[in-house]
């Protein structure tokens, strides 16, 4: 295997986030060719789709892979709601279309959750690295039973920046997402992240599915 191809449909466009985190999951459980990694942004499209059937339709006939991710919240469902709904929209679409193996993706509560845990990140991802304002990060083993991770991460953000006054409202009201952004892809190592029942879920998932395609296998054989 010289490369492998995914695609990534998620619940909105600020999900892409998640993406930096899928590439380290990836690249920690024995992928080590190139990765090509596509975000299904199906908003261009003359009518998007809303509901979860039609958008994995489209997600697999416009972005081919090799992986599909499939990303819900959990929000206030139990994450088995969420899989039972991803699994039974994939049967549906197996009945006309060829599926690539897929893995659910369901953060508890919000993707926000796993980005609230390395400060350091934190405060480069808001433009002030050597900002000496005190950050009070959510105990890691705590991140799951947050009522509202993204208010909390985006005041982290905001609070990290040092700004005040109408900086601080224009950061607040055009920034933020962006800083988001650059949060997931500054973070080198989301190693902490296994205190996460979620997250252990996913990684779990992660190495079945290459171990069950065999793409471990084929890349040591094309490194002899």
């Amino acid at each position: 295997m010289k490369e492998l191809c995914y695609t990534f449909l998620s619940d909105g466009s600020s999900d892409k986030a998640l993406m930096p985190i899928l590439n380290w999951l990836l690249r920690v459980n024995q992928i080590e060719c190139a990765i090509q990694s596509n975000w299904a942004d199906l908003r261009r499209l003359p009518k998007p789709p809303k509901k979860l059937l039609p958008r994995i339709i489209k997600s697999v006939e416009l972005y081919p892979c090799d992986l599909l991710f499939i990303h819900r919240d959990a929000e206030k469902e139990p994450r088995e709601n969420r899989v039972a709904e991803i699994r039974e929209a994939v049967e549906v679409v197996k009945q006309s279309l060829t599926v690539p193996p897929h893995v659910c993706v369901i953060p508890i509560r919000m993707q926000e959750a796993w980005l609230l845990f390395d400060e350091a990140a934190l405060r480069k991802a808001a433009g002030n690295p050597r900002g000496r304002e005190p950050l009070e990060l959510p105990n890691i083993h705590k991140l799951e039973q947050l009522a509202d991770p993204k208010d909390i991460l985006h005041e982290l953000l905001c609070k990290a920046s040092g700004l005040r006054g109408r900086r601080l409202k224009q950061f607040s009201s055009d920034k933020l997402n962006g800083c988001v952004h650059r949060l997931a892809e500054i973070i080198n190592d989301f190693s902490a992240l296994r205190a996460l029942s979620a997250f252990q879920i996913l990684e779990t998932e992660i190495k079945e599915v290459i171990e069950i395609q065999g793409w471990c296998f084929e890349l040591k054989d094309n490194s002899l």
